[in-house]
Order: C-alpha cells, then sequence, then structure tokens
C-alpha cells in the first residue's frame, strides 16, 4: 500500500471524509523518506510538524545532563511520532526524534493544518482524540514508571507493542522502561 493510502486508511478508523475532503487531506501532507538513524527532529529546534510513520520503526528520545539517552518513544508504522509538547507549545524541542530503520514519514506543517481545519472540518475531530490519547498514555506511562514493578513493566510492553522488540536494540528498550540493559537482560532471562 502506498504511503498516502496507508494515512488515508488510518484517518477513516476514526472520522468520515467525502471523496474531495479525501484529496485536500493527502494533498496537504508531504513524504518524507529517511535513512536508519537519519534524525527527523533535533532537540532545540521547534516542532512544526504532525508526522505520521507510513514505513518503518522511530525513536523519540532526550539527553540528561551526562548525556545520557532516555527513549521517550517508539513508533512503527500507522503511529504518529513527536515531540508534541514543542508542537503545542511552539518552543525548542526538548526530545530528538531519530529512525532507527530507513522510513517514510507524511508530515503536514502546523499552517497547512490549521488551514485543513477550516476546509475539513473532521481533520479537527481527529487531532483532538489523537491528542486525547496522547495525554491519557502519557499519564498511564507516568503511573506504571512509579507503581509498578520492572517486570511487570516489561511485560506490558512485550504485550502492548508487540513486534517491536524484534526492531529495536534491548538497550533502547531498557532505557524505555527506565532500567539498565543488563537489568533487562537479567530479567528476560529468568522469564524464560
Amino acid at each position: 500500500m502506498e504511503p498516502k493510502e496507508l494515512l488515508l486508511k488510518h484517518l477513516l478508523e476514526t472520522i468520515t471524509l467525502g471523496p474531495n475532503d479525501e484529496n485536500c487531506v493527502l494533498d496537504s501532507f508531504t513524504e518524507l523518506k529517511l535513512q536508519k538513524k537519519e534524525v527527523l527532529l533535533f532537540a532545540g529546534d521547534v516542532s512544526s510538524h504532525m508526522r505520521f510513520i507510513a514505513k518503518g520503526c522511530l525513536r523519540a528520545y532526550y539527553m540528561d545532563e551526562a548525556a545520557k539517552e532516555h527513549v521517550v518513544q517508539f513508533g512503527v508504522e500507522g503511529w504518529w511520532v513527536n515531540d508534541l509538547y514543542s508542537y503545542l507549545t511552539q518552543t525548542p524541542a526538548k526530545q530528538f526524534v531519530q529512525a532507527l530503520e530507513p522510513s517514510i514519514i507524511l508530515q503536514i506543517h502546523r499552517d497547512a493544518l490549521r488551514d485543513l481545519y477550516n476546509k475539513v472540518p473532521a481533520m479537527e475531530r481527529f487531532y483532538r482524540l489523537k491528542f486525547e490519547n496522547a495525554y491519557v498514555a502519557l499519564q498511564d506511562r507516568t503511573i506504571n514508571a512509579m507503581s509498578k514493578s520492572a517486570e511487570e513493566r516489561y511485560l506490558e510492553f512485550r504485550t502492548k507493542y508487540r513486534g517491536i522488540e524484534q526492531r529495536v536494540p534491548q538497550y533502547m528498550i531498557a532505557s524505555y522502561l527506565g532500567m539498565t540493559p543488563e537489568f533487562l537482560s537479567a530479567l528476560r532471562k529468568n522469564l524464560r
């Protein structure tokens, strides 16, 4: 399936669009191809696009004062990836967004998206629902990090994000789960 067909299918799972609306929406997105390890968004830049992953796998991460990476999010086909705080507040991003494998992204600039809200009101509903879901997921992740054991967090990750474990290096999964790679390795060994 072509990237824009994937985007359209994704949108139609949530909203209804007429044929003219479909063309208007698809014409508003531009395609971007990324190589493995290519950075889509740098910390310090302002995020001005909403980005849909048509193909590939990406991660969003930040670096602490000791230059240690902390993975905040993974994204695969059919998901959205961004430093949402930067996008919504138009302040410098704290996160990097990087391709972990060759990827195809469809993105829309915030100004084009605002225009699209007026032309195709259903798109405003789509993004409202996406933002609500993103908030719920963030709160869920925060509470889980504080209340669940490392083993529970890992098992939940495996259940929620099937297939990602095979596409992402173990040290990145450990970072996402807030543990060391050695601890994750031992945990996985104990679960076998």
